[in-house]
């Protein structure tokens, strides 16, 4: 009797141990500032942040092919529609003064992360006067096969300070 109420209690604490182990993954954690996978995340995401500025190649390796966008202004859109078509020229940057302004990883269990983050640059508008943008955004990374993609976002333009 006391040997099955000792296995049924290590059951139970095991069973409750692993429970709590899931919640904490699910509830996701901060990475720390020296997370070498946290650094190179948002290496990336300034890259994308200053690409309308000073255009590069991120975008093709970057976001994944099952990508799906929500711009500012509430419209899905996918990679095919974000990316020149072939054979395009490239075209001449559109904005100036491009920044990532910050950004912060947190990770859901070793092969997804949300880097959540901010970025500014100075657009001309329809009167040709420029004005600045704020975006505030929320971006989700998945490592598939060992390669971190990012394959879904969410931007809101914010009024600037």
């Amino acid at each position: 009797m006391m040997q099955t109420m000792v296995k049924t209690g290590l059951l139970a604490l095991l069973v409750g141990g692993s429970a709590m182990a899931a919640e904490t993954q699910a509830a996701g954690r901060w990475a720390a500032a020296n997370d070498p996978v946290a650094k190179m995340l948002i290496e990336q995401e300034r890259l994308w942040a200053t690409h309308a500025c000073k255009p590069n190649s991120v975008l093709q390796t970057l976001i994944a092919d099952d990508f799906v966008g929500t711009s500012p202004e509430g419209t899905l859109y996918t990679k095919p529609e974000m990316l020149p078509k072939p054979g395009a020229r490239p075209a001449a940057p559109t904005e100036r003064d491009c920044k990532l302004i910050s950004a912060r990883v947190r990770w859901f269990g070793p092969d997804v992360a949300v880097v959540y983050g901010r970025e500014s640059a100075m657009l001309k508008g329809a009167d040709g006067k420029e004005k600045l943008r704020v975006l505030v955004w929320t971006d989700t990374f998945l490592r598939r096969g060992g390669k971190w993609q990012i394959i879904a976002v969410q931007d809101m333009d914010v009024p600037a300070k």
